[in-house]
């Protein structure tokens, strides 16, 4: 009797296993789904127009900003653990919903991950969480190639008073990109951050790197690596291809930013990249409506969804009055830089790097709200949720 019960059991146990096998296996726990994302061999290819334009028509029209809260000077300033200020990002998520706002760009950096990998995970779930509560999709931005190539971990300097961005730092900075010997980092963290959130519905997109062979003059011209864009252009291709090895259920997108893209012969060398490898096509756009109108029919040839992820700069025009009504008719997601005016200080414009301000602009460059909630322009407002049909 015992060995029958014995056999029966086993007999049991190589049913079950065989059933739970053929079925996929047991429930993986979160952690166990992360592993195979990132280690997975079956990475997926680039979304074809087809695939792209099929996801988009179940998407609404975007509209929202890149999102910095006022609180915080730069990326470090606002991911790290002691000044990462869930208060304001609450608040002002708050403010954006009000104007029908349903995206915000949100960028990285990799050295928060390095010095604080699972911290860093949960305030970019916090994040999302407040973001959620507020009916916002998030995209974030991996690498950035914008303003200060030194980005230093802790305590940042103090804003330098009446200056655009003064604060505002690359990642990787530059001391990683001459050294090839760090890439296997940065491939790490691409992997572990893309797969951390890989099949996350919060998350609307992954933007791979921004503005890449920007050279920052003429803030930072002098100390950029001469050759940048031969540099950041290999490395832009790993990028993507790590970030594809961990098989994001969201595409990915790299904006392009400058230069003629009237025909495929026009293009740059990195232009051609971001534009081939990306799965639904993001660009900045600092110009007038006519300006933004003629870039999107010059990229609507390629067949996928558009987002303009940078625009909005009031002395060139780039306005919301001007701006989003072409959007709306293209369905091109428009996402305007600056929210809030704080320690970015994006109300001065580019020049205020070479031209001394004492006091605030008679025209904002950037930014809707003040610091206590009201508006800048209140008819900006009011259009803007006329826009939004909120």
């Amino acid at each position: 009797m015992i060995r029958r019960k014995n056999y029966l059991a086993f007999i049991t146990t190589v049913l079950l296993v065989a059933i739970m096998t053929a079925c996929g296996g047991p429930a993986s726990s979160p952690e166990k789904e992360k592993v195979a994302a990132t280690d997975s061999t079956a990475t997926r290819t680039t979304w074809s127009a087809q695939q792209a334009t099929s996801w988009f028509a179940s998407q609404p029209w975007f509209v929202g900003a890149n999102f910095l809260p006022s609180t915080a000077m730069n990326q470090l300033e606002m991911w790290q653990k002691e000044t990462f200020d869930t208060a304001t990002i609450d608040k002002e998520f708050g403010w954006a919903e009000s104007l029908g706002m349903n995206i915000m760009r949100v960028f990285l950096h990799n050295l928060v991950w390095q010095n604080d990998s699972s911290g860093f995970y949960d305030r970019m779930n916090t994040l999302l969480q407040i973001a959620d509560k507020h009916h916002i999709k998030i995209m974030f931005t991996i690498f950035d190639s914008v303003w200060d190539p030194f980005p230093k971990a802790g305590t940042q300097h103090a804003p330098v008073p009446f200056v655009h961005n003064s604060g505002w730092v690359q990642s990787p900075g530059e001391n990683i990109l001459k050294d090839s010997t760090q890439y296997p980092m940065l491939e790490k963290y691409v992997k572990a951050v893309v797969g951390h959130f890989a099949s996350d519905s919060r998350i609307i997109m992954w933007d791979v790197w921004n503005e890449p062979d920007n050279t920052n003059d003429p803030a930072y011209i002098k100390v950029e690596i001469p050759n940048k864009a031969a540099v950041v252009l290999p490395l832009l291709k790993k990028t993507f291809a790590w970030a594809r090895a961990a098989n994001p259920t969201q595409p990915l997108t790299s904006g392009i930013w400058a230069g003629n893209w009237a025909a495929d012969s026009t293009l740059k060398p990195m232009e051609k990249v971001q534009l081939e490898e990306s799965d639904v096509l993001s660009f900045h756009c600092y110009d007038d409506s006519a300006r933004l109108e003629q870039k999107i029919n010059q990229l609507q040839r390629y067949g996928k969804p558009l987002f303009c992820t940078e625009y909005m700069a009031r002395p060139t025009k780039s306005t919301f009055q001007n701006c989003l009504p072409i959007g709306k008719k293209h369905k091109v997601a428009m996402i305007n830089w600056g929210f809030v005016n704080g320690k970015s200080q994006t109300i001065f414009p580019w020049d205020s790097w070479k031209k001394a301000y004492h006091s605030e602009p008679p025209l904002w460059f950037h930014d809707i709200f003040r610091k206590d909630g009201t508006p800048y322009k209140a008819e900006e407002v009011a259009f803007i949720k006329q826009e939004t049909g909120k």
